[in-house]
């Protein structure tokens, strides 16, 4: 052979050793991040999961892939979204907000799904215990049901003479009766009256608010349901219209012109949801992983908005705000 052939023979050869070392490294793993809101609206959860997975060693781009579905605050795309992940072949479903979850169940008995649900994941039949979930499911517990109790306590906190208050929730929710049930039951004890009220739409919770001025309720407590955060800024404003305080599952809602919000640490959840993922990606089994209980609870006071409705916020409940905004 001649030495110019041979040349072009060995720097041909070469040339290809690195897409052959390419075609034969394995391909990226994939997590499917499914959600009821936007990406606008809830950024910061999307971001809460990647800092979860990067507990596990997986970093975006680096290492792992993330394909984002949101469903723009419109609970009837999930079921289309998550059947969309389904097909790309994602090595597990992230599933943010109890609807979520049960739509990315529908779609798969196979794809590994970890969830964050404020419905209780037993009683709406995503797993069949916390300790055991079973099938393809794990996830995060909100809590919702429970801390719905404690933020009537906060009403009674914060206006001692208070008699009647109203709740509003999402019949599409998995966890909303249990929740109301719970903050009924907690009314009776502290002697209380509860009007419920459902919104599933924009003008539902405008026709709820003018309905719980027109009973005069000393306040109304929002559930947990996640479209609800969709509409914060809905609420806050109807809130201010008829000098309502409002009472909210979660920080976004003072933080957009609410009162006041006690509960679960969303950020942390989704964290958790985050790392459990991570666990799944190096091969864990979502039937042996135990359904994580929240660890971070947040009280959030908006002091503006309590001035604005003419409010005195006692001391005591001010002295153990995790956050106040003035």
């Amino acid at each position: 052979m001649r030495r110019r052939e041979f040349i072009t023979l060995l720097g041909g050869a070469a040339a290809s050793w690195p897409l052959a070392a390419r075609a034969q490294q394995p391909a990226m793993p994939v997590v499917g991040f499914l959600h009821y809101a936007s990406a606008t609206t809830l950024a910061h959860l999307a971001e809460a999961v990647r800092s979860g997975l990067k507990e596990g060693g997986y970093v975006e781009q680096q290492n792992v892939l993330i394909e984002y579905r949101w469903a723009e605050g419109d609970y009837d795309r999930l079921p289309a979204l998550a059947a969309d992940l389904v097909r790309r072949q994602v090595t597990v479903i992230m599933a943010g907000g109890a609807v979520a979850a049960h739509a990315a169940k529908e779609a798969t008995a196979t794809v590994p799904v970890v969830f964050t649900s404020g419905a209780d994941p037993v009683a709406s039949g995503l797993v069949k215990s916390l300790s055991r979930p079973g099938a393809n499911l794990t996830g995060v517990s909100l809590l919702a049901a429970e801390m719905a109790a404690k933020r009537l306590e906060l009403i009674r906190d914060l206006l001692p003479n208070a008699r009647t208050v109203a709740m509003i929730i999402n019949p599409t929710f998995p966890g909303a009766e249990s929740e109301l049930a719970e903050v009924e039951a907690a009314g009776r004890t502290i002697g209380m009256q509860i009007h419920g009220a459902k919104a599933t739409s924009p003008s539902d919770i405008d026709a709820a608010l003018a309905a719980s001025s027109q009973l005069r309720v000393a306040a109304f407590i929002v559930g947990a349901d996640g479209y609800f955060i969709t509409r914060r800024h809905q609420l806050a404003t109807l809130a201010a219209r008829y000098a309502l305080p409002g009472i909210y599952p979660f920080p976004d809602f003072p933080q957009a012109g609410g009162l006041l919000s006690y509960g679960v640490s969303l950020a942390d959840a989704y964290r958790q949801a985050g790392v459990l993922s991570g666990r799944v990606l190096k091969g864990a089994k979502p039937a042996e992983l135990p359904v994580m209980q929240p660890t971070k609870f947040e009280f959030v006071l908006n002091l503006k908005t309590s001035k604005t409705l003419g409010l005195e916020v006692p001391p005591t409940l001010l002295a153990r705000a995790d956050e106040v905004i003035e």
